[in-house]
């Protein structure tokens, strides 16, 4: 007898395939979550598949080519806040749909980015502080982990969210120089 997950994620992959697709995309192409969806379904953007978004060793990245260059085109940029899956730390295949701060382009369709929290503190090496933001919904301050990087993809990338201002991106942009020595 099949688990109970498995069953409601047969069961949401049927409603889906009658009701047609449970996610709007919107004139940008970029896949924006329609209010019922839950970060845990299969098919959430960024969670598997080739677009999904993964943790990168940062030693194995060679050359980073830091350039803030956000514009509400609807595409990402180095600069601009998105929503994607990111896996937990534990890296055994659960996460959570969360902003990051996109910090380089990496490829065609791929960017480097490091995760925002709101649950930060002041003065801890790994964290730097960013204040509030319109990414933010409830104008919590933000921060952003340099101990973690991560490769998105354009199509892994659920929203376009905010835009982080020159001098944040890079105070960003500087600690992760200082951390991994990239020129």
């Amino acid at each position: 007898m099949p688990d109970t997950r498995s069953f409601l994620t047969a069961l949401r992959r049927a409603i889906r395939s009658i009701a047609g697709p449970a996610r709007v995309r919107p004139a940008n192409g970029m896949p924006d979550a329609a209010p019922d969806r839950r970060p845990d379904d299969d098919d959430w953007p960024g969670r598997s598949g080739p677009h999904a978004t993964v943790e990168v060793d940062p030693a194995r990245v060679r050359r980073v080519r830091f350039a803030y260059t956000p514009d509400r085109d609807g595409a990402p940029d180095p600069g601009e806040v998105v929503w994607t899956w990111v896996p937990y730390e534990e890296d055994d295949g659960r996460g959570k749909d969360r902003p990051v701060v996109i910090v380089a382009a990496s490829g065609p369709g791929e960017f480097l980015a490091v995760q925002l929290t709101s649950k930060g503190r002041d003065g801890d090496r790994d964290l730097v502080p960013l204040g509030s933001g319109a990414w933010d919904g409830e104008g919590r301050a933000s921060w952003a982990r340099v101990d973690r990087l991560f490769r998105v993809h354009a199509v892994g990338m659920r929203r376009e969210a905010a835009s982080l201002d020159a001098a944040r991106y890079a105070r960003v942009t500087e600690a992760l120089r200082a951390r991994y020595g990239w020129d």
